[in-house]
């Protein structure tokens, strides 16, 4: 049977309508299918973001403590650093007073130099004095040797 106007028949009609319900129906599952991977996706994004969150709450934690660690470090450093100081300032206050030492044993040894030069010069001077009046009685017993081959 067909109808005026609309040229097809009831049976063509409900095929139609099946087929448009057919095509409805795939894509409400279609629909449904994507729908349900936004579902997924978006609890995959929150998750995410969650564990972004979590991550950066550790970086943060670790640079804190990386912070921590590198202060400890630092002082630790500082005071070895210190402790080198104090050993060198000890060691100077040593080699201050060994040189305190020596500047006042060359001074004892240029005070006894001028001591002995002057010792020098006396006895010198006494050698001297003594060939000089040694030297008068050869003289005189060689003057008289001369004139007594006479």
């Amino acid at each position: 049977m067909r109808t005026v106007g609309l040229g097809k028949t009831s049976e063509q009609w409900r095929k139609e309508i099946q087929e448009e319900k057919n095509k409805a129906n795939g894509w409400e599952r279609r629909f449904q299918e994507v729908q349900a991977q936004n579902e997924t996706l978006k609890r995959g994004l929150s998750e995410n973001q969650k564990e972004k969150g979590e991550l950066e709450n550790r970086v943060a934690e670790l640079e804190e403590s990386l912070h921590r660690h590198q202060n400890r470090n630092s002082v630790m450093e500082l005071k070895v650093s210190l402790n080198r100081i104090e050993e060198m300032k000890e060691r100077i206050e040593e080699l201050e007073a060994a040189l305190q030492n020596c500047e006042i044993r060359i001074e004892y040894l240029e005070a006894n130099e001028d001591r002995e030069n002057e010792q020098l010069h006396y006895f010198q001077n006494q050698v001297r004095d003594r060939d000089h009046i040694m030297e008068r009685p050869w003289l005189k017993f060689e003057r008289l040797r001369i004139t007594c081959r006479c």
